[in-house]
């Protein structure tokens, strides 16, 4: 029962997130005025605004304009709703389920705003990391220290990297490496290798194939979400799995 209102609840967020995506860039709020078309301005009715079910049923147009609607906003929603109801599934009525949902709820937007517009802003990445650090001692009190270090060490082994390699990463992705720290403690370290070895083998698959050329800047960003998302539900597992097999040799 818990994971499918935990899907529910993910397509709403879902929408919501949508707006995040669209607004923060441009610096509007978030709040008003109420969803509306990007193209015409018109407000967008309840029923034209349920996740998923509105965008098939107005094939993807806006009903008034008939200007095309994103496909992002639908992979959001779904996405949103399959995480949330997955880390519902893995963390149960808990507050790691809360840590969990609350990161996935700041990757999915980062992610999304760095793909489009190559930037990680700090009225998300800061109070996230905030929130991160009071969650996490609420999961682990006796362990708060863990967090903090964390968020601190990663945040500065991307900054060690920015002044090295100055084109390869921004400071955005060093903030963000913090936010992994304190949502993720020592975990946060794999989200990184992660984030980086896939953001390599793309990068270089794209040069391969002469779509982007070595000069080219890729949005790290999302790549440490997406090495966030693999820590936040396989991190145990792989850290486990990797010190076995380093017992073994």
């Amino acid at each position: 029962m818990i994971v499918l209102v935990a899907v529910l609840f993910g397509l709403l967020a879902g929408s919501f997130l949508n707006v995040v995506i669209h607004r923060v860039p441009r610096h509007e709020s978030i709040a008003w005025p109420g969803s509306h078309c990007p193209d015409c301005g018109e407000a967008i009715a309840p029923k034209d605004n349920i996740p998923l079910i509105s965008y098939l049923l107005l094939r993807g147009q806006c009903r008034n304009c008939k200007a095309r609607i994103s496909g992002r906003y639908p992979l959001v929603e779904a996405l949103t709703g399959l995480l949330f109801g997955a880390a519902a599934y893995q963390f149960g009525f808990s507050l790691q389920l809360l840590s969990a949902l609350v990161l996935i709820g700041v990757l999915i937007p980062l992610a999304g705003i760095d793909l489009e517009h190559r930037l990680l802003p700090n009225v998300i990445v800061f109070p996230a990391t905030l929130a991160g650090l009071v969650l996490s001692v609420a999961v682990n009190p006796s362990g708060w220290w863990v967090y903090v270090i964390s968020a601190l060490g990663v945040a500065g082994a991307l900054f060690a990297l920015v002044l090295v390699y100055p084109g390869g990463m921004g400071m955005g992705d060093v903030k963000m490496g913090g936010m992994l720290g304190a949502f993720l403690g020592p975990y946060a370290f794999l989200a990184v290798f992660a984030g980086a070895l896939v953001g390599a083998l793309i990068g270089g698959t794209l040069m391969a194939t002469g779509r982007i050329g070595r000069r080219s800047a890729l949005p790290f960003g999302v790549f440490l979400a997406f090495g966030g998302l693999l820590a936040l539900f396989f991190g145990r597992d792989i850290w486990g799995a990797y010190m076995r097999m380093v017992g073994g040799v």
